[in-house]
Protein backbone atom coordinates (compact mmCIF):
# COMPACT_ATOMS: atom_id res chain seq x y z
CA UNK A 1 0.00 0.00 0.00
CA UNK A 2 2.64 2.43 0.80
CA UNK A 3 4.10 2.21 -2.62
CA UNK A 4 1.16 3.06 -4.19
CA UNK A 5 0.81 6.48 -1.90
CA UNK A 6 4.28 6.96 -2.90
CA UNK A 7 3.11 6.97 -6.12
CA UNK A 8 0.21 8.83 -6.15
CA UNK A 9 2.83 11.66 -4.12
CA UNK A 10 5.34 11.33 -7.20
CA UNK A 11 2.77 12.05 -9.43
CA UNK A 12 1.04 14.97 -7.99
CA UNK A 13 4.94 16.26 -7.46
CA UNK A 14 5.45 16.04 -11.44
CA UNK A 15 2.42 18.01 -11.44
CA UNK A 16 3.83 20.84 -9.10
CA UNK A 17 7.55 20.60 -10.38
CA UNK A 18 6.28 21.72 -13.91
CA UNK A 19 4.43 24.78 -12.29
CA UNK A 20 7.79 25.50 -10.35
CA UNK A 21 9.85 24.74 -13.70
CA UNK A 22 7.20 27.12 -16.25
CA UNK A 23 7.77 29.96 -14.23
CA UNK A 24 6.33 29.80 -11.08
CA UNK A 25 7.76 33.23 -9.34
CA UNK A 26 8.63 33.76 -5.36
CA UNK A 27 5.90 35.68 -5.19
CA UNK A 28 3.10 32.69 -5.55
CA UNK A 29 1.50 31.70 -2.91
CA UNK A 30 2.03 28.14 -1.55
CA UNK A 31 -0.49 26.80 -2.97
CA UNK A 32 0.82 28.15 -6.46
CA UNK A 33 4.68 26.34 -5.73
CA UNK A 34 4.56 22.95 -5.77
CA UNK A 35 3.35 21.93 -2.43
CA UNK A 36 2.77 18.36 -3.71
CA UNK A 37 6.36 18.01 -4.23
CA UNK A 38 7.14 19.38 -0.73
CA UNK A 39 5.00 16.23 0.53
CA UNK A 40 7.72 14.21 -0.38
CA UNK A 41 7.95 10.50 1.65
CA UNK A 42 9.90 10.74 4.69
CA UNK A 43 13.22 8.53 3.77
CA UNK A 44 12.26 5.49 6.05
CA UNK A 45 8.15 5.26 4.44
CA UNK A 46 8.63 2.42 2.10
CA UNK A 47 8.63 -1.25 3.28
CA UNK A 48 10.02 -3.36 0.28
CA UNK A 49 7.06 -5.63 -0.82
CA UNK A 50 3.79 -3.39 -0.07
CA UNK A 51 1.35 -3.58 -2.62
CA UNK A 52 -1.85 -1.51 -2.58
CA UNK A 53 -4.96 -4.02 -1.87
CA UNK A 54 -6.37 -5.33 -5.09
CA UNK A 55 -3.00 -5.19 -6.48
CA UNK A 56 -0.57 -7.54 -7.46
CA UNK A 57 2.27 -5.36 -7.80
CA UNK A 58 2.45 -1.75 -7.40
CA UNK A 59 4.68 -0.14 -9.86
CA UNK A 60 8.31 1.37 -8.07
CA UNK A 61 8.31 5.09 -7.75
CA UNK A 62 10.77 6.78 -9.90
CA UNK A 63 13.04 9.01 -8.59
CA UNK A 64 15.30 9.66 -11.35
CA UNK A 65 19.08 10.06 -11.42
CA UNK A 66 21.58 12.99 -11.38
CA UNK A 67 23.71 15.04 -9.19
CA UNK A 68 22.50 16.68 -6.06
CA UNK A 69 24.92 19.86 -4.88
CA UNK A 70 24.80 20.79 -1.18
CA UNK A 71 26.59 24.11 0.29
CA UNK A 72 27.63 23.66 3.82
CA UNK A 73 30.12 25.22 6.27
CA UNK A 74 33.45 23.83 5.88
CA UNK A 75 34.07 22.19 9.10
CA UNK A 76 30.91 19.78 8.18
CA UNK A 77 31.84 18.65 4.32
CA UNK A 78 33.51 15.36 5.46
CA UNK A 79 29.87 15.24 7.94
CA UNK A 80 27.98 15.75 5.86
CA UNK A 81 29.39 13.67 3.17
CA UNK A 82 29.11 10.34 5.14
CA UNK A 83 25.75 11.37 6.32
CA UNK A 84 24.87 11.47 2.57
CA UNK A 85 25.99 8.25 2.06
CA UNK A 86 24.37 6.81 4.86
CA UNK A 87 20.71 8.35 3.86
CA UNK A 88 21.22 6.94 0.35
CA UNK A 89 22.51 2.83 1.50
CA UNK A 90 19.15 3.05 3.78
CA UNK A 91 17.18 4.41 0.47
CA UNK A 92 17.99 2.53 -2.55
CA UNK A 93 15.15 3.91 -4.36
CA UNK A 94 16.72 7.00 -4.45
CA UNK A 95 20.02 6.10 -4.85
CA UNK A 96 20.51 7.18 -8.49
CA UNK A 97 21.38 10.56 -7.50
CA UNK A 98 25.41 11.83 -7.30
CA UNK A 99 25.63 13.91 -3.80
CA UNK A 100 28.81 16.20 -4.28
CA UNK A 101 29.38 17.99 -0.59
CA UNK A 102 30.93 21.44 -1.89
CA UNK A 103 32.38 23.94 1.29
CA UNK A 104 30.61 27.19 1.17
CA UNK A 105 30.14 29.43 4.36
CA UNK A 106 26.29 30.04 5.46
CA UNK A 107 26.40 33.94 4.41
CA UNK A 108 28.69 33.15 1.28
CA UNK A 109 26.22 30.29 0.53
CA UNK A 110 23.50 33.35 0.70
CA UNK A 111 25.00 35.57 -1.57
CA UNK A 112 26.05 32.78 -4.01
CA UNK A 113 22.56 31.47 -4.58
CA UNK A 114 21.22 35.43 -4.72
CA UNK A 115 23.83 36.14 -7.35
CA UNK A 116 23.21 32.51 -9.82
CA UNK A 117 20.10 30.89 -8.19
CA UNK A 118 20.16 28.63 -11.20
CA UNK A 119 23.91 27.66 -10.78
CA UNK A 120 23.77 27.36 -7.04
CA UNK A 121 23.69 24.34 -4.69
CA UNK A 122 20.47 21.96 -5.04
CA UNK A 123 20.48 21.88 -0.91
CA UNK A 124 22.66 25.17 1.07
CA UNK A 125 23.16 25.86 4.59
CA UNK A 126 22.49 29.74 5.73
CA UNK A 127 21.86 31.71 8.20
CA UNK A 128 18.04 33.13 9.01
CA UNK A 129 19.00 36.72 8.79
CA UNK A 130 19.42 35.94 4.73
CA UNK A 131 16.19 34.30 4.28
CA UNK A 132 14.16 37.24 2.82
CA UNK A 133 16.46 38.17 0.59
CA UNK A 134 16.54 34.18 -0.55
CA UNK A 135 12.64 33.89 -1.02
CA UNK A 136 12.92 37.51 -3.33
CA UNK A 137 15.18 36.02 -5.52
CA UNK A 138 13.28 32.95 -6.25
CA UNK A 139 15.95 30.86 -4.40
CA UNK A 140 13.89 28.55 -1.95
CA UNK A 141 11.30 25.87 -2.20
CA UNK A 142 8.58 26.34 0.53
CA UNK A 143 7.98 23.55 2.78
CA UNK A 144 4.20 22.25 3.23
CA UNK A 145 2.06 19.23 3.84
CA UNK A 146 4.22 16.09 6.40
CA UNK A 147 7.71 18.19 5.43
CA UNK A 148 6.46 21.35 7.29
CA UNK A 149 4.82 18.92 10.17
CA UNK A 150 8.52 17.80 10.47
CA UNK A 151 9.79 20.74 10.90
CA UNK A 152 7.22 22.45 13.87
CA UNK A 153 7.22 19.60 15.27
CA UNK A 154 10.78 18.52 15.99
CA UNK A 155 11.71 21.68 16.67
CA UNK A 156 12.09 24.34 19.02
CA UNK A 157 9.51 27.47 18.34
CA UNK A 158 12.47 29.95 17.67
CA UNK A 159 14.34 27.53 14.91
CA UNK A 160 10.70 26.76 13.27
CA UNK A 161 9.30 30.49 13.63
CA UNK A 162 12.93 31.56 11.72
CA UNK A 163 12.25 29.11 8.47
CA UNK A 164 8.89 30.81 7.92
CA UNK A 165 8.56 34.61 5.46
CA UNK A 166 5.04 35.97 5.40
CA UNK A 167 2.91 32.69 6.53
CA UNK A 168 4.82 29.97 4.02
CA UNK A 169 7.55 27.87 5.53
CA UNK A 170 11.11 27.91 3.40
CA UNK A 171 13.81 25.80 5.24
CA UNK A 172 14.56 22.92 7.79
CA UNK A 173 16.63 24.20 10.83
CA UNK A 174 19.80 22.99 11.86
CA UNK A 175 20.53 24.53 15.28
CA UNK A 176 19.92 26.65 17.82
CA UNK A 177 22.48 27.98 18.57
CA UNK A 178 23.41 31.50 17.24
CA UNK A 179 22.84 34.15 19.82
CA UNK A 180 24.85 35.59 22.62
CA UNK A 181 25.71 35.40 26.22
CA UNK A 182 28.42 35.94 29.08
CA UNK A 183 31.61 34.19 28.89
CA UNK A 184 33.73 35.81 32.02
CA UNK A 185 36.82 34.88 34.28
CA UNK A 186 35.26 33.76 37.24
CA UNK A 187 38.33 34.77 39.19
CA UNK A 188 37.34 38.60 38.43
CA UNK A 189 33.60 38.59 37.70
CA UNK A 190 31.84 38.21 41.28
CA UNK A 191 28.29 38.38 40.58
CA UNK A 192 27.23 37.70 36.54
CA UNK A 193 24.02 38.68 36.66
CA UNK A 194 24.51 42.29 37.29
CA UNK A 195 26.03 44.32 34.50
CA UNK A 196 26.69 46.68 37.25
CA UNK A 197 28.79 44.35 39.18
CA UNK A 198 30.70 43.10 35.84
CA UNK A 199 32.20 45.80 35.13
CA UNK A 200 33.01 47.44 38.32
CA UNK A 201 35.03 44.08 38.87
CA UNK A 202 36.61 44.48 36.00
CA UNK A 203 38.28 47.97 36.48
CA UNK A 204 39.00 46.78 40.06
CA UNK A 205 41.16 43.89 38.22
CA UNK A 206 42.46 46.18 35.47
CA UNK A 207 40.39 43.87 33.04
CA UNK A 208 38.55 44.56 30.16
CA UNK A 209 34.65 44.20 29.60
CA UNK A 210 33.99 43.61 25.88
CA UNK A 211 30.42 44.28 23.90
CA UNK A 212 29.75 45.30 20.13
CA UNK A 213 27.66 48.27 20.93
CA UNK A 214 27.91 49.77 17.16
CA UNK A 215 26.29 46.11 16.11
CA UNK A 216 22.92 45.62 15.17
CA UNK A 217 23.35 42.13 16.05
CA UNK A 218 24.53 43.11 19.75
CA UNK A 219 22.84 46.96 20.24
CA UNK A 220 18.72 45.83 20.91
CA UNK A 221 19.88 43.42 23.57
CA UNK A 222 19.31 46.87 25.51
CA UNK A 223 16.40 48.19 23.92
CA UNK A 224 14.54 45.27 24.01
CA UNK A 225 15.39 44.71 27.54
CA UNK A 226 13.21 48.24 28.65
CA UNK A 227 10.63 46.70 26.43
CA UNK A 228 11.15 48.66 23.08
CA UNK A 229 10.28 46.66 19.67
CA UNK A 230 12.56 46.68 16.75
CA UNK A 231 10.89 44.30 13.74
CA UNK A 232 9.76 44.27 10.37
CA UNK A 233 6.75 42.54 8.51
CA UNK A 234 7.21 41.07 5.02
CA UNK A 235 4.72 39.42 2.72
CA UNK A 236 5.45 36.00 0.71
CA UNK A 237 7.75 37.50 -1.67
CA UNK A 238 9.94 38.54 1.02
CA UNK A 239 9.43 42.60 0.46
CA UNK A 240 9.00 44.59 3.91
CA UNK A 241 6.02 45.47 4.53
CA UNK A 242 5.99 47.37 8.24
CA UNK A 243 8.43 48.19 10.52
CA UNK A 244 7.05 47.98 13.94
CA UNK A 245 9.76 49.98 16.21
CA UNK A 246 9.36 52.25 19.29
CA UNK A 247 12.78 53.43 20.15
CA UNK A 248 11.71 56.93 20.36
CA UNK A 249 10.06 56.28 23.89
CA UNK A 250 11.10 56.57 27.88
CA UNK A 251 11.97 53.16 26.99
CA UNK A 252 14.15 53.47 24.50
CA UNK A 253 15.80 56.55 26.52
CA UNK A 254 16.61 54.38 29.62
CA UNK A 255 18.57 52.00 27.27
CA UNK A 256 20.25 54.45 25.35
CA UNK A 257 21.36 55.53 28.35
CA UNK A 258 22.28 52.53 30.01
CA UNK A 259 24.69 51.76 26.66
CA UNK A 260 26.13 54.91 27.43
CA UNK A 261 26.98 54.51 30.58
CA UNK A 262 28.88 51.33 29.63
CA UNK A 263 31.07 52.78 27.21
CA UNK A 264 32.73 55.25 29.35
CA UNK A 265 34.06 52.86 31.64
CA UNK A 266 38.08 52.42 31.34
CA UNK A 267 36.93 48.91 31.54
CA UNK A 268 34.82 49.03 28.05
CA UNK A 269 36.04 47.48 25.32
CA UNK A 270 33.73 47.36 21.82
CA UNK A 271 33.91 44.07 20.44
CA UNK A 272 32.24 40.47 20.71
CA UNK A 273 35.64 38.11 19.37
CA UNK A 274 37.48 36.35 21.86
CA UNK A 275 40.63 35.57 19.67
CA UNK A 276 40.88 39.89 18.75
CA UNK A 277 40.30 40.03 22.84
CA UNK A 278 42.84 41.02 25.32
CA UNK A 279 43.32 40.84 29.14
CA UNK A 280 39.48 39.97 29.51
CA UNK A 281 37.55 39.48 32.19
CA UNK A 282 34.29 39.62 30.42
CA UNK A 283 33.20 39.09 27.00
CA UNK A 284 29.64 39.09 25.04
CA UNK A 285 29.93 36.44 22.46
CA UNK A 286 28.89 33.15 20.81
CA UNK A 287 28.92 29.52 21.14
CA UNK A 288 31.87 29.41 18.47
CA UNK A 289 34.08 30.88 20.51
CA UNK A 290 33.41 28.49 23.32
CA UNK A 291 36.91 27.17 22.36
CA UNK A 292 38.40 30.10 22.22
CA UNK A 293 37.14 31.27 25.58
CA UNK A 294 38.02 28.05 27.67
CA UNK A 295 41.68 28.69 26.12
CA UNK A 296 41.42 32.40 27.15
CA UNK A 297 40.37 31.71 30.64
CA UNK A 298 41.39 28.33 31.47
CA UNK A 299 40.62 26.93 34.69
CA UNK A 300 38.37 30.44 35.37
CA UNK A 301 36.28 29.48 32.09
CA UNK A 302 32.98 30.27 32.99
CA UNK A 303 29.28 31.12 30.98
CA UNK A 304 25.81 32.54 32.23
CA UNK A 305 23.28 34.03 30.70
CA UNK A 306 23.47 38.08 29.97
CA UNK A 307 23.28 40.28 32.50
CA UNK A 308 20.50 42.78 34.46
CA UNK A 309 21.21 46.47 34.86
CA UNK A 310 19.69 49.20 36.79
CA UNK A 311 18.01 51.58 34.61
CA UNK A 312 18.28 55.54 35.22
CA UNK A 313 14.44 55.29 36.15
CA UNK A 314 15.82 52.71 39.10
CA UNK A 315 13.82 49.82 37.71
CA UNK A 316 15.97 46.46 36.76
CA UNK A 317 16.17 45.07 33.26
CA UNK A 318 17.61 41.80 31.73
CA UNK A 319 19.55 42.61 28.78
CA UNK A 320 17.74 40.47 26.10
CA UNK A 321 18.50 40.42 21.93
CA UNK A 322 18.23 38.35 19.25
CA UNK A 323 18.34 34.49 19.01
CA UNK A 324 19.64 33.01 15.75
CA UNK A 325 19.49 29.74 13.71
CA UNK A 326 21.39 28.10 11.29
CA UNK A 327 19.05 26.52 8.26
CA UNK A 328 18.92 24.20 5.33
CA UNK A 329 16.92 25.80 2.04
CA UNK A 330 16.59 23.50 -0.60
CA UNK A 331 16.68 25.61 -4.08
CA UNK A 332 13.39 24.86 -6.37
CA UNK A 333 13.53 22.12 -9.13
CA UNK A 334 12.32 21.27 -12.49
CA UNK A 335 12.37 17.35 -12.19
CA UNK A 336 9.69 16.47 -9.27
CA UNK A 337 11.73 13.47 -8.76
CA UNK A 338 14.56 14.98 -7.72
CA UNK A 339 12.75 17.48 -5.62
CA UNK A 340 11.34 15.06 -3.57
CA UNK A 341 15.31 12.88 -3.17
CA UNK A 342 16.54 16.55 -1.77
CA UNK A 343 13.62 17.03 0.80
CA UNK A 344 13.86 13.61 1.92
CA UNK A 345 17.75 14.23 2.70
CA UNK A 346 17.66 17.45 4.34
CA UNK A 347 14.91 15.67 6.33
CA UNK A 348 17.51 13.16 7.43
CA UNK A 349 20.56 16.07 7.37
CA UNK A 350 18.19 17.86 10.21
CA UNK A 351 16.68 14.90 12.26
CA UNK A 352 17.30 14.51 15.82
CA UNK A 353 20.16 11.78 15.47
CA UNK A 354 21.72 13.87 12.94
CA UNK A 355 21.74 16.75 14.98
CA UNK A 356 23.17 15.02 18.10
CA UNK A 357 26.11 13.25 15.45
CA UNK A 358 26.80 17.19 14.30
CA UNK A 359 26.92 18.51 17.84
CA UNK A 360 29.49 15.98 18.58
CA UNK A 361 31.61 16.67 15.32
CA UNK A 362 31.60 20.02 15.14
CA UNK A 363 29.87 21.59 18.26
CA UNK A 364 26.79 22.86 16.79
CA UNK A 365 23.83 23.38 18.87
CA UNK A 366 20.31 21.39 17.93
CA UNK A 367 17.46 22.72 17.53
CA UNK A 368 15.35 19.69 17.78
CA UNK A 369 13.75 19.43 21.10
CA UNK A 370 14.70 15.62 21.81
CA UNK A 371 18.18 16.29 21.31
CA UNK A 372 18.32 19.56 23.25
CA UNK A 373 17.45 17.03 26.08
CA UNK A 374 20.73 14.93 25.65
CA UNK A 375 22.46 14.58 28.67
CA UNK A 376 25.87 15.57 26.74
CA UNK A 377 23.80 19.05 25.31
CA UNK A 378 22.63 19.32 28.71
CA UNK A 379 26.16 18.90 30.27
CA UNK A 380 27.86 22.01 27.67
CA UNK A 381 27.46 24.83 29.76
CA UNK A 382 28.04 27.25 26.88
CA UNK A 383 25.14 26.29 25.50
CA UNK A 384 23.23 25.98 28.58
CA UNK A 385 24.08 29.37 29.00
CA UNK A 386 22.95 30.08 25.79
CA UNK A 387 19.72 28.06 26.07
CA UNK A 388 18.67 30.27 29.24
CA UNK A 389 19.34 33.64 27.61
CA UNK A 390 17.29 32.57 24.43
CA UNK A 391 14.27 32.72 26.79
CA UNK A 392 15.07 36.56 27.39
CA UNK A 393 15.39 37.17 23.27
CA UNK A 394 13.22 37.54 20.30
CA UNK A 395 14.10 34.85 17.35
CA UNK A 396 15.70 37.19 14.67
CA UNK A 397 13.68 38.24 12.13
CA UNK A 398 14.28 39.58 8.76
CA UNK A 399 15.76 43.27 8.70
CA UNK A 400 16.55 45.36 5.50
CA UNK A 401 20.88 45.45 5.12
CA UNK A 402 20.96 49.21 6.04
CA UNK A 403 18.77 48.63 9.24
CA UNK A 404 22.49 47.07 10.16
CA UNK A 405 24.56 50.20 8.73
CA UNK A 406 22.30 52.29 10.67
CA UNK A 407 22.96 50.83 14.05
CA UNK A 408 26.73 50.73 13.69
CA UNK A 409 26.03 54.42 13.27
CA UNK A 410 24.11 55.17 16.66
CA UNK A 411 27.07 52.80 18.48
CA UNK A 412 30.05 54.67 16.43
CA UNK A 413 28.53 58.32 17.69
CA UNK A 414 28.06 56.87 21.57
CA UNK A 415 31.98 55.85 21.07
CA UNK A 416 33.05 58.43 19.71
CA UNK A 417 31.58 60.42 22.47
CA UNK A 418 28.86 62.71 19.89
CA UNK A 419 26.20 61.13 22.32
CA UNK A 420 27.11 61.19 25.63
CA UNK A 421 25.77 61.66 29.30
CA UNK A 422 25.95 64.77 29.00
CA UNK A 423 23.00 64.98 26.47
CA UNK A 424 19.72 65.92 27.71
CA UNK A 425 16.72 63.29 27.36
CA UNK A 426 15.24 65.70 24.94
CA UNK A 427 18.52 65.21 22.47
CA UNK A 428 18.54 61.25 23.25
CA UNK A 429 14.86 61.31 22.40
CA UNK A 430 15.29 63.46 19.04
CA UNK A 431 18.31 60.83 18.23
CA UNK A 432 15.59 58.19 18.59
CA UNK A 433 13.53 59.81 16.45
CA UNK A 434 15.74 59.83 13.63
CA UNK A 435 17.12 56.57 14.34
CA UNK A 436 13.10 55.57 14.45
CA UNK A 437 11.98 57.21 11.53
CA UNK A 438 14.71 55.73 9.12
CA UNK A 439 13.92 52.66 10.12
CA UNK A 440 10.44 52.87 9.30
CA UNK A 441 11.88 54.74 5.82
CA UNK A 442 13.20 50.63 4.89
CA UNK A 443 9.73 49.78 4.51
CA UNK A 444 8.26 52.24 2.52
Amino acid sequence: MKKKVLATLLAAAMTAGCLVGCGGGSGDSAADTAPAADSAPAADSAAPGDTAEGDTAAAPVDYGSGTITIWVAENTVDFTTQKAQEFFEANPDMAGYTVTVEPVGEGDAASNMLTDVEGGADIFGFAQDQITRLVSAGALSPIVNDNLTFVTSNNDEGSANAAVVGDVTYAYPMTSDNGYFLYYDKSVVTDPTSLEQIVADCEAAGKNFYMEINSGWYQPAFFFATGCTLTYDTDDAGNFTQCNVDYASDAGVVALKEIIELASSPAFQNGSSVDNGTNIGAIVDGTWDSDSAQTAFGDNYACAKLPSFEGSDGNTYQLSGFGGYKLLGIKPQVEPGKLAVCHALAQYLTNKDTQLARYNAVGWGPSNVEAQQDSAIQADVALSALAEQLQHTIPQGNYPGDYWTLATSLGDDIIAGTISASSSDEELTNVLQTFQDTCISYAQ
